[in-house]
């Protein structure tokens, strides 16, 4: 054996016999072997293609791979190069949204913070200024969008656009509205594994009659899940908006949202934060403020960490809550409250004017 000729596709046929750890698959299979295998007599040069340059195997897959070519060729004098893969992207136009200009993804570190609040007086205040507007309630574990817009119990129904039978929203306040509330038992609990989850919800976007929209709005599930992953992998996101209240605990979580979004592979742009619950104001006191949950420094301080924009900063009152209990959105109303949530409609507008002038129009990236 020590004096057979050594040729390309016994250095291919070893290889195939090193599996990558945990994946059940060799390097051939995975592409890690790079076209460039070079042989002068007993020399044996290649290169192995990583896909980070911290990958914790590389050692003793590099050990290996020697290791399995000595055992066919024990005269080869064996060189392993090494190679980060870049990342592949493919970008192009959404093509399960076409007559839809922005969508904007609401978002929070953490459940309990007034994201569903945040979207759904967001969405009203949007329709109030004239545009077109839709809301996707996408917390499947727990809808919320129903019952503060007074959708509870609404009856879904179908009809045929261009041969396709396909969801017709609800609407109220003059938003278009869905969400996997309408299709299960309010009393039950979604109990769903990722999967199913994640195909009720592409079956809401990619099935429904959404026709044409200014803005499409996303109330995310509170964290970071393969909800999220579903979403940006299915839609172009044009922008984020982060919610977050003053708290330490709050902000950590906004910070991991913050860092999703911003990832290589996800790259959504942040269009800012808002700063939710910044302070108590008794209703019969408008002037007074209390600061349960911290100073609104501490917003200020990660919007500047990320060099980001406080878009508004929403006062805990009463009403508020009162208001999307009984399914009419605060902003529906003359109050302070209300004027909060239009300044922060207004700061939406911009920033997402600002963003889709300095940045390429809104794409959807798949990940591969």
């Amino acid at each position: 054996m020590a004096n057979d000729p050594i040729y390309p596709a016994l250095i291919t046929e070893a290889l195939a016999t090193v599996r990558y750890p945990g994946s059940g698959r060799n390097l051939v299979e995975l592409g890690m072997v790079e076209d460039d295998i070079r042989i002068d007599g007993d020399k044996v040069s290649f290169t192995l293609i990583f896909d980070k340059a911290t990958d914790p195997f590389k050692a003793s897959l590099l050990k290996s791979a020697e290791a399995a070519i000595k055992l066919k060729a024990p005269q080869a004098q064996v060189t392993i190069n090494t190679a980060t893969r870049q990342p592949v992207h493919t970008v192009e136009k959404a093509p399960a949204l076409p007559g839809v200009k922005n969508i904007i993804a609401v978002s929070s570190g953490k459940g309990g913070v007034g994201k569903s609040t945040v979207a759904a007086n967001l969405a009203v205040a949007l329709a109030a200024e004239g545009y077109k507007v839709g809301l996707l309630d996408a917390d499947i574990f727990g809808p919320s969008i129903p019952k503060m817009l007074g959708l509870e119990g609404e009856q879904l129904f179908m009809h045929e656009v261009d041969g396709r039978n396909l969801i017709i929203p609800a609407e109220a306040y003059g938003v278009k509205v869905l969400s996997i509330g309408f299709l299960i038992d309010p009393a039950s609990a979604a109990v769903w594994r990722g999967a199913m989850a994640s195909n009720a919800l592409k079956q809401l976007i990619e099935q429904a009659d959404w026709g044409e929209l200014d803005y499409f709005l996303i109330d995310m599930p509170p964290g970071t899940s393969d909800i999220h992953l579903t979403l940006v992998q299915t839609l172009g996101i044009t922008g984020a908006v982060v919610v977050t209240t003053p708290q330490q605990v709050a902000l950590a979580d906004a910070r991991k949202g913050i860092a999703m979004f911003r990832d290589a592979k996800i790259n959504v742009p942040v269009l800012g934060l808002v700063d939710n619950m910044a302070w108590f104001t008794p209703e019969k006191h408008p002037d007074e403020r209390y600061f349960l949950f911290g100073r609104e420094g501490a917003v200020d301080a990660l919007a500047a960490e990320y060099d980001v924009p406080v878009l508004a900063r929403i006062p805990l009152v009463a009403s508020v809550g009162d208001h999307s209990d009984s399914g009419r959105p605060i902003v529906t109303e003359p109050t302070a409250s209300a004027q909060a949530f239009i300044h922060l409609a207004h700061e939406v507008i911009d920033a997402i004017d600002k963003r889709n002038r300095e940045l390429p129009p809104t794409q959807s990236v798949k990940t591969h």
